[in-house]
């Protein structure tokens, strides 16, 4: 599902960009130090650490030998470096970072809590931990949102693939709970909710098509007619602006903790 950096970028890689920018500015990480960033991808999260932190140095790190080959053609920056790894089992030495953290990646991981140990196990005592995740309930994630109800609609048994289904983690208490169950303390879980603006409607559709996460996985499975029809539903059920534009929103949880000690 993941290997194709250049197909996400469009379909939530692109949204994701201006959530990390608030995400990083929210974490209120003082200047200097060392950065880890776990399911790095493209480097979404990379670029804002560098633009945002002052740090003296980012690690990412994925499992995707590609994003990680997509990240480091893209990030441009002596202070930071990529390296294929798995988020449960870190390649990064005990209390070394003073901030670790993790955009759009533990509800994919198939077991988040010791993901998140790890990135607690990675920072220096009163170090910080920050992760964000896609809200795909109502009200969050519209695109996505949208996609799965018009899919639903023609195929129930989809259901059972629609995220807001599959990935419980992806809420306000959940996430608080993952961070306290890491032992992290002062834990704070916040909406961020950004616009997502689409050209027209191929704009919204085009990106479906990379088979990049469940939703176009799940499109690349149906037959051509089944993957009309769902295609027509969308384009008669959202709503466009006078000017063509569909103006949707979408929201991410972001939640922060600090490793106790001193």
């Amino acid at each position: 599902m993941w290997a194709s950096g250049a197909a996400y970028e469009p379909y939530v890689g692109r949204w994701s960009r201006l959530v990390a920018d608030r995400f990083v500015r929210w974490l209120a990480v003082g200047p200097g130090g060392g950065w880890r960033d776990v399911g790095c991808g493209t480097g979404a999260v990379t670029r804002a650490v560098l633009a945002a932190a002052q740090p003296v140095a980012v690690v990412g790190v994925d499992r995707s030998p590609e994003y990680v080959a997509h990240a480091r053609a893209r990030v441009d920056d002596p202070r930071a470096r990529f390296v294929v790894g798995d988020a449960t089992e870190l390649p990064f030495p005990d209390r070394t970072a003073t901030a670790a953290v993790s955009g759009l990646v533990l509800n994919f991981v198939p077991d988040p809590a010791r993901a998140a140990a790890e990135l607690t196990r990675t920072v220096v005592p009163g170090g910080r931990v920050g992760v964000y995740l896609w809200d795909y309930g109502d009200g969050g994630m519209e695109a996505i949102r949208a996609f799965w109800d018009a899919a639903i609609e023609l195929d129930p048994q989809a259901a059972a693939l629609d995220e807001a289904v599959r990935f419980p983690l992806c809420a306000r208490g959940p996430l608080g709970e993952l961070l306290r169950g890491a032992g992290l303390v002062d834990v704070e879980v916040t909406g961020i909710r950004v616009p997502t603006r689409f050209a027209d409607f191929d704009d919204f559709w085009t990106p479906f098509l990379g088979a990049q996460g469940p939703a176009p996985a799940y499109l690349a499975t149906l037959p051509p007619p089944h993957r009309t029809a769902l295609r027509d539903r969308l384009r008669t059920t959202l709503r466009r602006a006078p000017d063509g534009t569909i103006r949707l929103h979408a929201r991410a949880w972001a939640a922060r903790g600090t490793r106790p000690g001193r």
